[in-house]
Protein backbone atom coordinates (compact mmCIF):
# COMPACT_ATOMS: atom_id res chain seq x y z
CA UNK A 1 0.00 0.00 0.00
CA UNK A 2 1.52 3.27 -1.04
CA UNK A 3 1.47 6.47 0.93
CA UNK A 4 -1.49 8.02 -0.64
CA UNK A 5 -3.62 5.20 -0.02
CA UNK A 6 -2.27 4.12 3.23
CA UNK A 7 -3.44 8.03 4.03
CA UNK A 8 -6.71 7.33 2.39
CA UNK A 9 -7.36 4.66 4.66
CA UNK A 10 -7.33 6.48 7.88
CA UNK A 11 -10.26 5.19 9.74
CA UNK A 12 -9.33 1.77 9.69
CA UNK A 13 -5.74 2.71 11.81
CA UNK A 14 -7.08 5.65 13.46
CA UNK A 15 -7.66 3.85 16.54
CA UNK A 16 -4.57 1.47 16.65
CA UNK A 17 -2.60 4.40 16.06
CA UNK A 18 -4.10 6.15 19.30
CA UNK A 19 -4.07 3.21 21.13
CA UNK A 20 -0.20 2.83 20.28
CA UNK A 21 0.59 6.74 20.76
CA UNK A 22 -1.26 6.70 23.90
CA UNK A 23 0.55 3.76 25.91
CA UNK A 24 4.03 5.15 24.60
CA UNK A 25 3.64 8.66 25.97
CA UNK A 26 1.91 7.34 29.17
CA UNK A 27 5.25 5.25 29.60
CA UNK A 28 7.39 8.48 28.55
CA UNK A 29 5.67 10.52 31.66
CA UNK A 30 6.27 7.49 34.04
CA UNK A 31 9.73 7.31 33.39
CA UNK A 32 10.23 10.62 33.40
CA UNK A 33 8.41 10.73 36.63
CA UNK A 34 10.44 7.91 37.97
CA UNK A 35 14.14 9.03 36.55
CA UNK A 36 13.26 12.30 37.22
CA UNK A 37 14.54 14.84 34.18
CA UNK A 38 11.61 17.09 33.34
CA UNK A 39 10.45 16.55 29.40
CA UNK A 40 7.42 18.94 29.49
CA UNK A 41 5.03 16.24 30.19
CA UNK A 42 2.18 18.13 32.08
CA UNK A 43 -1.48 17.11 31.93
CA UNK A 44 -1.86 21.13 31.76
CA UNK A 45 0.97 22.55 28.59
CA UNK A 46 3.36 23.06 31.67
CA UNK A 47 1.66 24.92 33.85
CA UNK A 48 2.13 22.19 36.55
CA UNK A 49 5.80 20.90 36.38
CA UNK A 50 6.96 18.19 38.46
CA UNK A 51 6.88 14.39 39.66
CA UNK A 52 3.20 15.06 40.53
CA UNK A 53 2.20 16.42 37.16
CA UNK A 54 4.04 13.61 35.21
CA UNK A 55 2.42 10.60 37.31
CA UNK A 56 -0.90 12.64 36.50
CA UNK A 57 0.00 12.59 32.74
CA UNK A 58 0.76 8.71 32.76
CA UNK A 59 -2.35 7.92 34.75
CA UNK A 60 -4.43 10.27 32.23
CA UNK A 61 -2.88 8.72 29.01
CA UNK A 62 -2.93 5.04 30.25
CA UNK A 63 -6.74 5.56 30.96
CA UNK A 64 -6.57 7.11 27.10
CA UNK A 65 -4.87 3.82 26.35
CA UNK A 66 -7.12 2.11 27.54
CA UNK A 67 -9.96 3.85 25.91
CA UNK A 68 -8.72 3.29 22.77
CA UNK A 69 -8.85 -0.51 23.29
CA UNK A 70 -12.32 -0.54 24.60
CA UNK A 71 -13.58 1.26 21.59
CA UNK A 72 -12.55 -1.75 19.39
CA UNK A 73 -13.78 -4.13 22.01
CA UNK A 74 -17.18 -1.94 22.29
CA UNK A 75 -17.97 -0.84 18.73
CA UNK A 76 -21.22 0.71 18.61
CA UNK A 77 -21.92 2.21 21.80
CA UNK A 78 -22.27 6.00 22.41
CA UNK A 79 -20.02 6.65 25.55
CA UNK A 80 -16.66 5.31 24.02
CA UNK A 81 -16.87 8.27 21.53
CA UNK A 82 -17.42 11.00 23.49
CA UNK A 83 -14.69 9.96 26.05
CA UNK A 84 -12.21 10.34 22.68
CA UNK A 85 -13.42 13.99 22.39
CA UNK A 86 -11.84 14.41 26.12
CA UNK A 87 -8.89 12.83 25.62
CA UNK A 88 -8.63 15.07 21.74
CA UNK A 89 -9.50 18.39 24.94
CA UNK A 90 -6.75 16.59 26.89
CA UNK A 91 -4.18 16.54 24.10
CA UNK A 92 -4.57 19.74 23.38
CA UNK A 93 -4.31 21.25 26.94
CA UNK A 94 -0.64 19.32 27.19
CA UNK A 95 0.42 20.95 23.64
CA UNK A 96 -1.07 24.09 24.39
CA UNK A 97 2.27 25.80 24.24
CA UNK A 98 3.55 24.11 20.99
CA UNK A 99 0.22 25.67 19.43
CA UNK A 100 0.99 29.25 20.52
CA UNK A 101 4.19 28.86 19.64
CA UNK A 102 4.52 31.20 16.60
CA UNK A 103 3.54 34.31 19.26
CA UNK A 104 7.49 33.67 20.12
CA UNK A 105 8.59 34.50 16.42
CA UNK A 106 6.34 37.39 16.37
CA UNK A 107 8.75 40.19 17.62
CA UNK A 108 6.22 43.10 17.52
CA UNK A 109 4.17 41.49 19.89
CA UNK A 110 7.00 41.49 22.98
CA UNK A 111 10.87 41.67 23.36
CA UNK A 112 11.25 39.97 26.79
CA UNK A 113 9.78 36.41 25.86
CA UNK A 114 11.04 33.64 28.01
CA UNK A 115 13.71 31.63 27.13
CA UNK A 116 12.59 28.09 25.05
CA UNK A 117 12.51 25.10 26.64
CA UNK A 118 13.27 23.34 23.61
CA UNK A 119 12.58 19.49 25.18
CA UNK A 120 9.16 20.58 26.84
CA UNK A 121 8.19 22.52 23.25
CA UNK A 122 8.87 19.10 21.24
CA UNK A 123 7.11 16.99 24.37
CA UNK A 124 3.97 19.69 23.43
CA UNK A 125 4.32 19.11 19.86
CA UNK A 126 3.89 15.39 20.44
CA UNK A 127 0.64 15.81 22.25
CA UNK A 128 -0.66 17.54 19.04
CA UNK A 129 0.21 14.85 17.10
CA UNK A 130 -2.19 13.28 19.48
CA UNK A 131 -5.10 15.19 19.57
CA UNK A 132 -4.57 14.50 15.88
CA UNK A 133 -4.64 11.13 16.08
CA UNK A 134 -7.11 10.98 18.67
CA UNK A 135 -9.48 13.28 16.63
CA UNK A 136 -9.35 10.66 13.74
CA UNK A 137 -10.15 7.80 16.03
CA UNK A 138 -13.32 9.40 17.53
CA UNK A 139 -14.37 10.19 14.20
CA UNK A 140 -14.07 7.08 12.53
CA UNK A 141 -15.57 5.43 16.10
CA UNK A 142 -18.96 7.44 16.04
CA UNK A 143 -19.39 7.56 12.47
CA UNK A 144 -19.47 3.72 12.53
CA UNK A 145 -21.67 3.69 15.24
CA UNK A 146 -24.14 6.11 13.48
CA UNK A 147 -23.98 3.85 10.06
CA UNK A 148 -22.75 6.31 7.51
CA UNK A 149 -19.28 6.43 6.14
CA UNK A 150 -16.20 6.34 8.33
CA UNK A 151 -14.27 8.68 5.62
CA UNK A 152 -16.51 11.64 4.89
CA UNK A 153 -19.59 11.06 7.54
CA UNK A 154 -22.31 11.37 4.72
CA UNK A 155 -23.27 14.82 5.57
CA UNK A 156 -22.35 17.18 2.48
CA UNK A 157 -25.99 18.44 2.16
CA UNK A 158 -25.99 21.33 4.85
CA UNK A 159 -22.48 21.58 5.00
CA UNK A 160 -22.58 25.30 3.36
CA UNK A 161 -25.30 26.91 5.71
CA UNK A 162 -22.94 25.49 8.74
CA UNK A 163 -20.37 26.92 8.09
CA UNK A 164 -21.60 30.32 7.09
CA UNK A 165 -23.50 30.34 10.40
CA UNK A 166 -20.33 29.34 12.36
CA UNK A 167 -18.33 31.29 10.23
CA UNK A 168 -20.47 34.72 11.36
CA UNK A 169 -20.58 33.43 14.84
CA UNK A 170 -16.60 33.15 14.98
CA UNK A 171 -16.09 36.87 13.51
CA UNK A 172 -18.52 38.62 15.81
CA UNK A 173 -17.07 36.84 19.08
CA UNK A 174 -13.18 38.93 18.28
CA UNK A 175 -15.30 41.85 17.71
CA UNK A 176 -15.08 43.27 21.50
CA UNK A 177 -11.97 42.44 22.12
CA UNK A 178 -10.92 44.28 19.12
CA UNK A 179 -12.90 47.25 19.74
CA UNK A 180 -11.48 47.20 23.58
CA UNK A 181 -8.02 47.35 22.32
CA UNK A 182 -8.88 49.88 19.42
CA UNK A 183 -10.57 52.11 22.20
CA UNK A 184 -7.66 51.97 24.55
CA UNK A 185 -4.87 52.48 21.82
CA UNK A 186 -6.78 55.69 21.02
CA UNK A 187 -7.10 56.95 24.93
CA UNK A 188 -10.20 55.91 25.81
CA UNK A 189 -9.75 53.75 29.56
CA UNK A 190 -13.37 51.95 29.05
CA UNK A 191 -12.58 48.62 31.83
CA UNK A 192 -9.25 50.36 32.99
CA UNK A 193 -9.29 51.44 36.48
CA UNK A 194 -5.48 51.84 37.05
CA UNK A 195 -2.60 54.49 36.19
CA UNK A 196 -1.36 55.14 32.69
CA UNK A 197 -2.55 53.94 29.40
CA UNK A 198 -4.04 50.56 29.03
CA UNK A 199 -3.05 47.52 26.96
CA UNK A 200 0.39 47.84 26.49
CA UNK A 201 3.39 47.68 29.17
CA UNK A 202 6.38 49.36 27.72
CA UNK A 203 8.63 47.08 29.71
CA UNK A 204 7.66 44.13 27.55
CA UNK A 205 6.50 45.72 24.17
CA UNK A 206 9.00 46.22 20.97
CA UNK A 207 9.79 49.81 19.66
CA UNK A 208 7.49 48.58 16.35
CA UNK A 209 4.50 47.76 18.68
CA UNK A 210 5.07 51.28 21.06
CA UNK A 211 5.12 53.23 17.78
CA UNK A 212 2.30 51.66 16.07
CA UNK A 213 0.28 52.14 19.58
CA UNK A 214 1.03 56.03 19.55
CA UNK A 215 -0.81 56.15 16.23
CA UNK A 216 -3.88 53.94 17.71
CA UNK A 217 -2.76 50.80 16.02
CA UNK A 218 -2.95 47.81 18.63
CA UNK A 219 -1.13 44.75 17.24
CA UNK A 220 -2.74 42.55 18.86
CA UNK A 221 -6.28 43.97 17.51
CA UNK A 222 -4.86 43.90 14.21
CA UNK A 223 -4.41 39.92 14.63
CA UNK A 224 -8.11 39.76 15.92
CA UNK A 225 -9.31 41.05 12.33
CA UNK A 226 -7.00 38.80 10.65
CA UNK A 227 -8.56 36.25 12.50
CA UNK A 228 -11.80 37.38 11.95
CA UNK A 229 -11.19 37.70 7.81
CA UNK A 230 -9.86 33.87 8.16
CA UNK A 231 -13.54 33.12 9.76
CA UNK A 232 -15.82 35.05 7.47
CA UNK A 233 -13.35 33.56 4.14
CA UNK A 234 -14.08 29.77 5.53
CA UNK A 235 -18.25 30.75 4.74
CA UNK A 236 -16.86 32.12 0.72
CA UNK A 237 -17.32 29.11 -1.95
CA UNK A 238 -13.86 29.29 -2.17
CA UNK A 239 -12.11 25.21 -2.97
CA UNK A 240 -9.27 25.18 -5.03
CA UNK A 241 -6.02 24.03 -4.60
CA UNK A 242 -3.46 25.87 -2.05
CA UNK A 243 -6.09 28.31 -0.96
CA UNK A 244 -8.38 25.26 -0.02
CA UNK A 245 -5.46 23.99 1.62
CA UNK A 246 -4.20 27.06 3.60
CA UNK A 247 -7.81 27.68 4.77
CA UNK A 248 -7.94 24.44 6.14
CA UNK A 249 -4.41 24.37 8.18
CA UNK A 250 -5.08 28.37 9.50
CA UNK A 251 -8.83 27.16 10.66
CA UNK A 252 -7.73 24.00 12.20
CA UNK A 253 -4.85 25.14 14.15
CA UNK A 254 -6.53 28.51 14.85
CA UNK A 255 -9.37 26.39 16.92
CA UNK A 256 -7.28 24.27 18.21
CA UNK A 257 -5.10 27.26 20.29
CA UNK A 258 -7.80 29.26 20.97
CA UNK A 259 -10.67 27.61 22.07
CA UNK A 260 -8.70 25.49 25.42
CA UNK A 261 -6.96 29.54 25.88
CA UNK A 262 -10.54 31.18 25.33
CA UNK A 263 -12.45 28.53 28.26
CA UNK A 264 -9.65 29.41 30.68
CA UNK A 265 -9.71 32.84 30.04
CA UNK A 266 -13.50 33.08 30.79
CA UNK A 267 -13.36 30.78 33.82
CA UNK A 268 -10.72 32.87 35.11
CA UNK A 269 -12.64 36.10 34.16
CA UNK A 270 -15.94 34.81 35.78
CA UNK A 271 -13.98 34.00 39.24
CA UNK A 272 -12.03 37.27 39.26
CA UNK A 273 -15.82 38.78 38.75
CA UNK A 274 -17.30 36.33 41.47
CA UNK A 275 -14.19 37.98 43.82
CA UNK A 276 -12.79 34.49 44.18
CA UNK A 277 -9.39 34.65 42.76
CA UNK A 278 -7.00 37.45 42.44
CA UNK A 279 -4.56 37.04 39.39
CA UNK A 280 -3.00 40.22 39.65
CA UNK A 281 -5.92 42.01 36.94
CA UNK A 282 -6.83 44.88 39.61
CA UNK A 283 -6.10 47.43 37.32
CA UNK A 284 -8.66 45.72 34.84
CA UNK A 285 -12.65 45.44 35.50
CA UNK A 286 -13.66 41.81 35.91
CA UNK A 287 -15.75 42.26 32.03
CA UNK A 288 -12.37 42.73 30.35
CA UNK A 289 -11.77 39.52 30.94
CA UNK A 290 -14.36 36.94 31.18
CA UNK A 291 -16.23 39.07 28.10
CA UNK A 292 -13.64 40.37 25.68
CA UNK A 293 -11.19 37.70 26.49
CA UNK A 294 -13.61 34.84 26.80
CA UNK A 295 -14.79 35.31 23.85
CA UNK A 296 -11.81 33.20 22.22
CA UNK A 297 -13.57 30.30 23.70
CA UNK A 298 -16.63 30.87 21.26
CA UNK A 299 -13.87 31.95 18.41
CA UNK A 300 -12.68 28.95 18.97
CA UNK A 301 -15.31 26.12 18.87
CA UNK A 302 -17.15 28.22 15.92
CA UNK A 303 -13.75 28.68 14.16
CA UNK A 304 -13.19 25.03 14.48
CA UNK A 305 -17.07 23.70 13.08
CA UNK A 306 -16.64 26.52 10.42
CA UNK A 307 -13.17 24.68 9.41
CA UNK A 308 -14.98 21.22 9.10
CA UNK A 309 -17.93 22.35 7.71
CA UNK A 310 -15.94 24.62 4.56
CA UNK A 311 -13.88 21.04 4.62
CA UNK A 312 -17.14 18.78 4.07
CA UNK A 313 -18.70 21.60 1.71
CA UNK A 314 -15.33 21.85 -0.72
CA UNK A 315 -13.88 18.21 -0.42
CA UNK A 316 -14.71 15.92 -3.86
CA UNK A 317 -17.04 13.75 -3.66
CA UNK A 318 -16.50 10.41 -1.46
CA UNK A 319 -15.59 7.97 -3.91
CA UNK A 320 -16.66 5.31 -1.03
CA UNK A 321 -19.63 6.03 0.04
Amino acid sequence: MGPKRWWAAWPSWAGSAALVWSALYAAGAALAAATGPAFGYAPLGGTARGAAAQWASAALYGGAAALAYGMRRWPGRVWPGWAAWGVVALCLTSGFGFLLSLTRVLAFLSRDQPPMDWAAWANQGVAVAGAALWLGAGLAYRRRGRGVCAHCGGARAAAGARSTRAGLVAAAALVPYAVMKTAWALGWTAGYVGEGRPGLDPRYASDLAIRLYAHGVDATAVLAVVGMGLALALTRPWGAGPVRAALLALGWAGAAALAPFGVFLAVVGALVWAGLVDVGLGDHAPWVVAVAYGGFSVYGVALGRATGAYRARTRRPCARC
